[in-house]
């Protein structure tokens, strides 16, 4: 959530960010203005009563110290009156400022510099491509993982719903060793490794901006008023929610690997067939808290922990920064991965790497003190995908198939214990 003190003095270089991102309601910006102008010039009022106050309690005191009650009296009908007064301000005070929140949560991140505007995904920029895509005959995952039983989609249809499939065999192993390469390789490059709640209640969700749920993506346990998680972003990040760091313990790098779950309403045709959108999955996720003034260094290091995952597995692969269009509510700038699917001849985006600068901090609550100035300020938050499951694995069934089954890349040999998945 963007800071009111920050729109007010940075109004038009808000809406040029709002104006990148095709926010279709700037007028916004004006009426959180326009409110908190009337919170202040009500504050002000406030701050003049108890000064009035607190200049009547002294005179009352000098007139009854005088003997002279009959003024003391009078004075202290004058405070009953200041103190009504100052009862009503603050009952508006309090009307203004949820109406300030209510409008704040209506607005989006600002765009980094490098953010261009652009629509949709048609006007992302590509940044870096791993080289030219698999070429020859592929079959689709979907027909590898049911050849090979692997994932049983029916069974998973049949227990659960669409969207809920069923991993065995060599698909369960293949998942297993996928999880602990990524938590592996997220250790050696400095992330703690955590294991989090499954479900956060509603401040979480709020926190990292997940609440207010506009498209209806998120699990509701109603009976609870819990959340199934949509990825360990949320659940990791509140770790941190109301605390207050030392600036010597920036950046703050963690881990954790998670089932996701997500709604995906909305979601139906062609592009959803197999693994390629699920509503229960598999996530490593990584978190870093950073001092602002090194955030965008620190994503820069976080892309290349994710590229050098995604070499490791041997995957075609490009990254996009994303344009304003495309980006997600919370985000100022975001790369996204994408590996290539020759079996369906289509790009499929398997992490999204993002550094929200202050946005879910001011939620959260989250700063960090300076030790020299005593003072504190909020801190940058950045997570990304290190990395999601299901389209790796389409892409491994897709990429690596041999006459004698599907080969296991190198790297995950020592995971998996087999070089063929038959």
């Amino acid at each position: 959530m963007l800071q009111i003190q920050y729109i007010r003095e940075n109004r038009e270089k808000v809406l040029e960010g709002l104006k990148i991102r095709n926010f279709k309601n700037p007028e916004l910006i004006a009426q959180a203005i326009l409110v908190d102008e009337e919170r202040r010039k009500l504050q002000t009022e406030t701050e003049t009563i108890k000064s009035e106050a607190n200049n009547l309690a002294r005179r009352i005191g000098e007139h009854f110290k005088k003997g002279e009650k009959d003024q003391a009296e009078a004075l202290k009908l004058e405070t009953r009156l200041l103190k009504d007064k100052e009862k009503d301000i603050d009952t508006k005070l309090s009307e203004l400022t949820v109406s300030i929140h209510d409008i704040l949560v209506q607005i989006p991140n600002i765009p980094y510099s490098l953010v261009k505007q652009g629509k949709s995904a048609e006007d992302n920029e590509e940044v870096f491509t791993s080289g030219p895509a698999s070429s020859g005959t592929f079959a689709p995952h979907w027909e590898v993982a049911a050849k090979h039983k692997l994932i049983d989609f029916e069974a998973g249809n049949k227990i659960t719903g669409s969207g809920f499939p069923l991993y065995c065999n060599g698909g369960a192993k293949l998942q297993r060793a996928l999880i602990n390469f990524f938590l592996d390789e997220a250790v050696k490059a400095g992330f703690s490794e955590y294991q989090t709640p499954l479900l956060v209640n509603e401040e979480s969700a709020y926190g990292t901006g997940q609440l207010p749920d506009k498209e209806g993506q998120m699990y509701h346990v109603t009976a609870d008023n819990l959340y199934l998680i949509p990825t360990a972003e949320v659940p990791l990040t509140n770790i941190f929610r109301d605390v207050i760091l030392k600036a010597e313990e920036l950046p703050l790098k963690i881990t954790a690997y998670s089932s996701c779950f997500r709604r995906e309403a909305g979601s139906y045709g062609s592009d959803v067939r197999g693994l390629n959108r699920l509503h229960q999955f598999d996530k490593v996720e990584i978190v870093i808290v950073a001092h602002p003034d090194h955030s965008y260094n620190t994503l820069e290091m976080m892309v290349a922990h994710v590229k050098s995952l995604i070499e490791k597995l041997e995957l075609p692969f490009r990254i996009l920064r994303l344009c304003g269009g495309d980006m997600g509510f919370t985000s100022a700038m975001t790369y996204d991965f994408e590996v290539f699917a020759p079996g369906q001849s289509r790009w499929l985006e398997v992490s999204s790497v993002s550094n929200f600068e202050t946005f879910q901090a001011n939620r959260l609550k989250l700063r960090f003190r300076n030790e020299e100035t005593k003072k504190t300020q909020l801190a940058h938050t950045l997570n990304g995908s290190a990395l999601a499951l299901p389209r790796i694995v389409a892409a491994i069934l897709e990429n690596h198939q041999t006459p004698e089954g599907i080969r296991i890349p190198a790297a995950l040999v020592p995971y998996t214990g087999f070089e063929i998945l038959k």
